[in-house]
This record gives structure tokens, C-alpha cells and sequence, in this order.
């Protein structure tokens, strides 16, 4: 293993478990990489002392083995509160905080050996697909650094990219794990609602709309991570049990109907290259022995928009309404936060009631579409990776955007009925830039769209094309 970085993470931790590596040595090569790479990309913030990280790393080669993440260096999504690092949720008002306890999440990656090197970038509060804050910056795109690397987890996304990190968790309300992994050639996965539990603080009930859950270069990876964050906490309902998740991925591949649903009949309009590579990307599934079903849309994509706009602005005017009412705080919140809360500080029962009623008539009609197809099948974006300077896409199809995330709406239909889905790398448009394509099946089929997702990396292993570096 003479480059450490550019193998797997499973590669990585099977060696350190038999004693062909040392994590030292893993981490050593990371932290080499970091150094090299992430002054130019600023994925990863809040980077702890190189010493502070090999002496953890010497002390995990002389421990008993934890676990899968035994000595691998791993960079939290700054979302996510870790004991004792620096944890800000992108925003100026917790620009110095530090966590006393970890989130659920972190500490179950923490009892399986994970060594806390920082954090990944994110926008404020996770609030739209492109990484940039007051606190630390914008985090650039390891194929083209004058260009997003999507989000919310787009630091995660361009560090696995650029070699720096493993593995790496993220989370996903508005396509945060999918947009990034497809912006930056890995894979992104979300998985079925309720499968990796939040933290139980707030609303616990009505809040289902959001996840976390893993990423990485290879559906395997996404396996095994999955497999330490899944499973239930007896303080939260709607749980899900989990299952051996790399085992799942050594069955045979069953015979998959992909319903291909493109634009939704023109109402996600997308970038010219975009549709045109996903189709040859189902040409390819085609070898696999999947059959492709080309869908009409299946339901009012506005019905769906004006349930998700009503649901979301529910749960920002609910979680953070506190920070709202403090004139100081309100002045330091992001002009997008501000509106979502606004939105939903607006909302009377009976709307809140009528978008939960469209949602559960998607989802019942979720229902009848998977008996027709096994997976359903949409790009991953409707935009191609765009400029570092812009806040977001602010023309779609040559038409003013009436919000700052309608240009991510095709990620809404997977978000709102809480599908498991993966965004599978599909290759590259003139420009050089990644796309992806989303793989979503019924809820509890997670094992299965990553069974398809390996099926598809063992063909053809987009994220082995690495980025131009200088």
C-alpha cells in the first residue's frame, strides 16, 4: 500500500485490524493530504494539532480493537456536536463553541475507533446546497476549485473526493448527502427514514423530513459506516432495525425494474448534458440484467413542492425560533434562515395539516409505483456544479427562482416520503464536471439500493477518476 490514501476505507481498516498497518501510518498519509490539498479546497475546518492526532493514532496501534473505524482518521460534518472540538452549525453564533457531549451518531462512530481529526464545512444550518458560511468560507470543488462543491455536505463530499478523509458522515433533509456526492464523483446515501436517529432534543414526532447518514468513495464503504450508525434509540420513535450491511452487499444482484423518471415531465428542468448522461448510465444498468421502465410522472410535482415548502418552513420556524426572537441573534442568522422562518411563523394548523395530507397521497402512491418497478430512477441535480461566488442558482429554464432552493427541487420527491436512496457517480459533462443520478426504492429496501449501487461501482468505478490536482 504505498499511496494509503487512495484506498478503501474497508482496505484500510481490514489491514490495521491484521497488522499490515499501523494507523499511525494511516493517519500520517491523511494528514499529509490534508496539508497538501485542503488550503485550496477548505473542506475540512477546525483541524486538530498534527501531535494531538498521531499520539491518538499510536495509542489506537497499541489498543484492543474497537471496531470497524478502529484508528482511521475521520472528519465529522459540522452539523453534528463532537466532545470537546469545535462545532459552529456554520453560524457566527457558535463560532467558539465547544460541545460537552457528543451526538448520538458521534458517539456510536467513537466507540467503533473512529480518531476525531476536525470537521467538514457546511452552509449555515445546513441551509442549501452549497457550502459556504461566515465562519470558514466556501469549501471548492476538487474537479474545478472556481466551482461549489454542493451541500450541505459538500466539505465532506470534497474531502472524500480529494483523498483526505476515508470515510465520512453527512446528513439530509434537501438532497445534503446526494447533492455534494454527485457534485464531487463519490456516492451519497440517505437512508430510509428512521434507520440512523438524530438527537433527542425538540420535536421528535412530526419532525421526519431529515437523516443522517454515511458517504463515501464506494457503495462498501457506505456499508460499513452505515452499518456503525444504524440502528435504534430507545428515546425516539419510528425507529428501524439494521441490518449486516456489507454481507447484504455479497449477494448476487436479483433482477431490478429502474423506473426512469427523468424531468418529471419537464417540471425539473435541467442543465443541458445532464439527462442525456444518466440515460447512458442506464444503457449500462441495462448490462447489469436490470430492465429500464421509462415513467410518466407520477404525481403533481407543484402539490408536492408547496407540501415540502409548508413542512420545512414548520420545522426551521419551530427549531429555531429562539435565535429568531433575540434581535442580536436574528442580525447574525443568514438572510435564507430568516426567510424559512419567517415562512413558517406564518402558517395556520390547516396548512400545516393539508401538506402532511399531500405527503401521505405521495406516499401512498409510492406505494402502487414500487409494485410496478423495484427502484425509481432521477438526476441527482438539475444544475451542473456552478460558480464559487454565486449563493445559488438564481435562473431556472431562463426564469426568475421564486426561492433560494427551487433549483434542488428534484430531490424533493425522495426527501418527503423518506426513501432510502443513493446518487451513484454517472461520469462527467464537457466541462469535466461530476453528475449523479439517484437510485431510490421503498422504505426498508436500503440494503438493496446499496446491493444495486456496488453492482453498479464493480462496472465502473467513476470515483477512481481522480480530480486534476495542480
Amino acid at each position: 500500500m504505498d499511496d494509503l490514501t487512495n484506498h478503501s476505507a474497508a482496505d484500510l481498516s481490514r489491514a490495521i485490524a491484521d497488522g499490515r498497518l499501523t494507523s499511525q501510518a494511516v493517519m500520517t498519509a491523511f494528514l499529509d493530504r490534508i496539508e497538501a490539498l485542503n488550503p485550496q479546497l477548505n473542506a475540512i475546518v477546525s483541524l486538530r494539532p498534527r501531535d494531538d492526532l498521531l499520539a491518538e493514532a499510536r495509542a489506537a496501534d497499541r489498543a484492543p480493537r474497537q471496531g470497524w473505524l478502529h484508528g482511521l482518521p475521520v472528519a465529522v460534518k459540522d452539523l453534528a456536536a463532537v466532545r470537546g472540538l469545535r462545532t459552529t452549525w456554520g453560524s457566527p453564533l457558535f463560532a467558539d463553541h465547544i460541545p460537552v457531549s457528543d451526538d448520538i451518531v458521534v458517539a456510536r462512530m467513537r466507540a467503533a475507533g473512529a480518531i476525531f481529526i476536525g470537521k467538514t464545512n457546511t452552509p449555515e444550518w445546513g441551509l442549501g446546497s452549497h457550502s459556504f458560511n461566515e465562519v470558514f468560507g466556501a469549501t471548492r470543488n476538487p474537479y474545478d476549485p472556481g466551482r461549489t462543491a454542493g451541500g450541505s455536505s459538500g466539505g465532506a463530499a470534497a474531502a472524500l473526493a480529494a483523498r483526505m478523509v476515508p470515510v465520512a458522515d453527512g446528513s439530509d433533509m434537501m438532497g445534503s448527502l446526494r447533492n455534494p456526492a454527485a457534485f464531487c464523483n463519490i456516492y451519497g446515501f440517505r437512508p430510509s427514514w428512521g434507520l440512523v436517529p438524530g438527537d433527542p432534543v425538540g420535536d421528535s414526532f412530526m419532525a421526519t423530513l431529515a437523516t443522517l447518514g454515511p458517504m463515501g468513495r464506494s457503495p462498501g464503504d457506505i456499508a460499513h459506516l452505515l452499518s456503525v450508525m444504524a440502528g435504534p434509540d430507545p428515546a425516539l420513535p419510528f425507529d428501524r432495525a439494521a441490518q449486516d450491511y456489507p454481507a447484504a452487499l455479497r449477494d448476487p444482484l436479483a433482477p431490478t425494474r429502474i423506473g426512469w423518471l427523468a424531468d418529471w415531465d419537464g417540471a425539473y428542468p435541467c442543465e443541458d448534458g445532464i439527462l442525456p448522461l444518466c440515460e447512458t448510465a442506464l444503457e449500462q444498468f441495462e448490462e447489469l440484467g436490470c430492465q429500464i421502465v421509462p415513467l410518466p410522472a407520477p404525481f403533481p410535482a407543484e402539490k408536492l413542492w408547496q407540501s415540502w415548502l409548508t413542512l420545512r418552513a414548520f420545522l426551521n420556524a419551530g427549531g429555531k425560533r429562539a435565535l429568531y426572537d433575540d434581535p442580536a441573534k436574528r442580525a447574525l442568522l443568514k438572510p435564507e434562515a430568516v426567510w424559512e422562518i419567517e415562512q413558517g411563523l406564518t402558517l395556520s394548523a390547516e396548512q400545516v395539516y393539508e401538506a402532511s395530507a399531500i405527503r401521505s397521497a405521495w406516499y401512498r402512491r409510492l406505494a402502487k409505483l414500487f409494485q410496478q418497478v423495484d427502484v425509481i430512477a432521477l438526476p441527482t441535480a438539475q444544475f451542473w456544479p456552478f460558480p464559487i461566488e454565486w449563493r445559488w442558482p438564481d435562473r431556472i429554464a431562463g426564469e426568475p427562482a421564486d426561492t433560494y432552493h427551487r433549483w434542488m427541487e428534484i430531490v424533493v420527491p425522495v426527501s418527503l416520503a423518506g426513501l432510502p436512496c443513493l446518487s451513484v457517480p454517472v461520469g462527467f459533462g464537457d466541462q469535466g464536471l461530476p453528475m449523479g443520478m439517484q437510485l431510490a426504492g421503498p422504505v426498508g429496501a436500503d440494503a438493496a439500493i446499496l446491493r444495486l449501487g456496488h453492482a453498479w461501482h464493480q462496472m465502473t468505478n467513476w470515483p477512481d477518476r481522480q480530480p486534476p490536482y495542480p
